[in-house]
């Protein structure tokens, strides 16, 4: 029971944040929401959720927020600069990311973090490769392409995940 309150608890404040409004209607509304949510996960949010309240999971979270959003405004410029001047090179090509991660949840993060910077697309994960489209192919050599897509996420995202 104190799983279920602790899981509707964290959902109304949410819900409290997210509409900065204390009108009755939306708190009902809020509450009802919350108790149905909280009613179908809570067993999965207290036995997987939780984890990431811990002090040290959550630093490395705000540090791969903040890592990420730098990678994003670099990865879009780039590609701006490739779109602006024609002359710039673009090479094409579909690589092979071999990841050292093990939670797939990790992966999954990974990839997202990897399509969600421009220049590059993940089309598929086998394993522990990921196949990603790359605007412009450097190199063939497995460690450079580890460290010039993800080496940055992939090392904050073991301290989350592993």
């Amino acid at each position: 029971m104190s799983r279920f309150l602790f899981t509707f608890g964290i959902l109304f404040i949410a819900w409290l944040g997210f509409t900065t409004s204390f009108n009755p209607q939306e708190l009902l509304t809020g509450a009802v929401v919350s108790l149905i949510i909280a009613s179908l996960a809570f067993k999965t949010f207290t036995d997987y959720g939780l984890s990431f309240f811990q002090p040290k999971k959550l630093y490395y979270i705000i540090i791969y927020i903040y890592v990420f959003i730098i990678a994003l405004i670099k990865s879009n410029f780039d590609v701006a600069r490739r779109v602006i001047d024609p002359k710039l090179p673009i090479n094409p090509g579909i690589v092979t990311y071999k990841t050292k991660l093990k939670s797939d949840t990790a992966k999954v993060f990974l990839a997202n973090s990897i399509t969600l910077t421009p220049g590059t697309l993940s089309i598929d994960v086998i394993g522990d490769e990921l196949f990603i489209h790359w605007i412009d192919v450097t190199s063939d050599d497995p460690e450079i392409i580890f460290n010039e897509i993800g080496a940055d996420f992939e090392r904050i995202l073991k301290e989350i995940f592993e």
